[in-house]
């Protein structure tokens, strides 16, 4: 899908790879760009860059993101991308208390679902549309240090394969963004993490990728290429893979947000 003069929406547009995904697809010539974000004052500064809409919300609830969508459609046009790309990050394993559990699967993983029911019947009723997920390598791979992360980005990913499969046939296009370290306040901190043994890569070069597997209308998008020969090794020798991340875990695991 090219992106010129399309309505495209980026959730976590106030910084980070949210707000490189507005820039960049501004530079594509998009119609608009809507950067929606719970930091308001961050979104409207993403906005006032590009001429684009900026409309303050909380993605962990699913009413902000249906009338989000509503007013998007009312009064500036069928959105044709939804980048459903905000995250966060909760340190710990299985001692991480059920709030913090049930908040980050709200907002990694049930803001894709609230995002997929309410514009899916939409963009397949005028023939169509694109849905991109923001996930994480961790989502391929798991996360050392952290259980919430690693499990609610596999749910990430795999929503985003049961949307491409599912509509996939009524029009519905669908990539996954699953990059490693990305320099964010996410990782503000963190530059000597596991996420980061093969470089912090700036949030520039993720939304390069994203814009060229939109283009290519591919399913993955990996920033950075080493995720692939990673993914391979673990289901070539699923033991040995762990037996890796086990020493992995022993170098790193102290990981704190």
């Amino acid at each position: 899908m090219e992106l010129k003069d399309k309505i495209i929406v980026v959730t976590g547009a106030a910084s980070g790879i949210g707000r490189a995904m507005a820039i960049r697809f501004a530079a594509e010539g998009a119609k608009k760009i809507i950067c929606v974000d719970l930091n308001a004052e961050g979104a409207a500064a993403t906005a006032a860059g590009i001429g684009g809409l900026a409309i303050a919300v909380n993605v962990g609830v699913e009413a902000e993101i249906k009338a989000m969508i509503e007013r998007v459609e009312a009064e500036v046009g069928p959105i044709a991308l939804f980048c459903s790309n905000a995250g966060i990050s909760v340190a710990g394993g299985v001692d991480v208390p059920n709030d913090d559990w049930q908040r980050i699967w709200d907002i990694n993983v049930m803001s894709h679902v609230w995002a997929a029911r309410h514009l899916v019947p939409l963009m397949t009723a005028r023939g169509g549309g694109y849905l991109l997920n923001t996930a994480s390598a961790a989502g391929l791979l798991n996360q050392i240090g952290s259980a919430p992360y690693g499990v609610t980005k596999h749910a990430a990913v795999g929503l985003a394969e049961w949307l491409a499969l599912t509509y996939g046939d009524q029009g519905i296009k669908v990539s996954v963004l699953c990059p490693q370290a990305v320099r964010t306040e996410m990782t503000r901190g963190h530059e000597d993490h596991v996420a980061a043994i093969d470089g912090m890569m700036e949030p520039e070069p993720v939304a390069e990728a994203c814009v060229q597997t939109i283009r290519a209308e591919s399913f993955l998008v990996l920033p950075h290429p080493e995720v692939l020969g990673y993914m391979r090794k673990k289901t070539e020798n699923y033991d040995r893979w762990i037996g890796g991340m086990r020493k992995l875990n022993r170098r790193f695991g102290g990981f704190e947000s």
